[in-house]
Parts: structure tokens; C-alpha cells; sequence
């Protein structure tokens, strides 16, 4: 590293740097030895922008879900997406819930839970199923749910749970076993 710093001084005479307003701009003009000269343009930061930011992506995450989730629910699925906080963190609700703040972004009411709209773990409950077979019946077209974004938890309207579809599928589901004799009918169990 020294030995870089000695061999620039050696091939720099000098650098001049000047602002363009108009451009959020920091113009670097570099005098190389030998009489060449480089220009260097470097976006200049905003009044209190900083490095540590939180990515745009973890933010629209956190509008589209913060009407509909706790913030638990929230950290755990910017978690699961891979996102980081602007300090390269992991989500917590604490640090949801402080950034929810700051950006004005609105919380999740539970008082508001009695809308239109479920968990896979409330509609399971409903059912009297279990999480595996909502994720089945989504994942087969049968029952409709959404995803604010990928990665975050389903939102299962209220009214598809009681869709014909979804209450023949259960029932099906529930007289078909699990591996039938084909003579009897009666489900095989193997000693192994």
C-alpha cells in the first residue's frame, strides 16, 4: 500500500475539485506528469445521505406488508428474502418498527385483523388443517392467496376459504388414504 501512495504522488502533480450544483457533482480535475490531464465525476450527496441507508427494495417490502403484518412478521420475511438493514444487519421487529417511524410508514393495527384477510396458519386453523395443506391447495391453484412480495408470508382472502373448490378438495383429501391394497382397500403397512 505505501508503495502505491509513493508511486501516485510520483505521477500526480496535482488535483483540483470543483462542485457543479446544478449536477449534484463533484468535479475532480486530475494533472498527470508529462502534461496529460483526467476528469473524474463523482455524484455528490444530498444533505444527510449517507452510506448506511436502508436499500429501497427492504423499504417497498415494508410499505407493501406494514398495513397487513406485525413487524415480527415483517423482519422475518426481509430475513428470509436475504435483505439487510443499512448497517448489513439482520431485521428485528425493534428495527422494523424504528424505520416504520422515521420514513412515516403507517403500522399494522390488530384491531384491523377482522378484514378481509388471513394468514396460511389462520386459515389453516379455520379449516382444521394443517399449514402443509393450505401451502397444497395454493400451490395447486385451488385456493387463491397472495404475496405482497415474493418471499413474504400468503394473505388468503376470507371469502376463498369457503370457495367450493377448496371445501371438495378437503373433503377428498380426507377419505382418499394414504396407500391402498388394491383388493381390500385397506391401507398397507410394511415391516421394515
Amino acid at each position: 500500500m505505501r508503495t502505491r501512495q509513493q508511486l501516485l504522488r510520483a505521477l500526480i502533480v496535482n488535483i483540483i475539485a470543483d462542485v457543479d450544483e446544478a449536477a449534484r457533482e463533484v468535479i475532480l480535475t486530475i494533472h498527470w506528469q508529462g502534461g496529460q490531464h483526467s476528469q473524474l465525476r463523482v455524484r455528490k450527496p444530498k444533505t444527510g445521505e449517507h452510506g448506511c441507508r436502508t436499500p429501497e427494495e427492504a423499504l417497498a417490502v415494508m410499505r407493501s406488508m406494514a398495513s397487513r403484518w406485525p413487524d415480527e412478521s415483517i423482519a422475518a420475511s426481509l430475513n428470509r428474502m436475504g435483505m439487510r438493514t443499512g448497517q448489513g444487519k439482520t431485521w428485528t421487529a425493534h428495527r422494523v418498527s424504528s424505520l416504520r417511524r422515521v420514513h412515516g410508514i403507517h403500522a399494522y393495527r390488530s384491531a384491523e385483523k377482522e378484514s378481509e384477510w388471513r394468514t396460511m396458519s389462520e386459515a389453516a386453523k379455520l379449516l382444521g388443517v394443517t399449514n402443509h395443506v393450505i401451502r397444497r391447495l395454493i400451490k395447486e391453484g385451488v385456493l387463491a392467496a397472495e404475496q405482497v412480495v415474493p418471499g413474504a408470508p400468503y394473505q388468503i382472502r376470507a371469502n376463498d376459504l369457503c370457495d367450493q373448490r377448496v371445501t371438495t378438495a378437503l373433503t377428498e383429501r380426507k377419505t382418499r388414504p394414504c396407500h391402498a391394497d388394491s383388493e381390500n382397500q385397506l391401507p398397507m403397512f410394511t415391516d421394515t
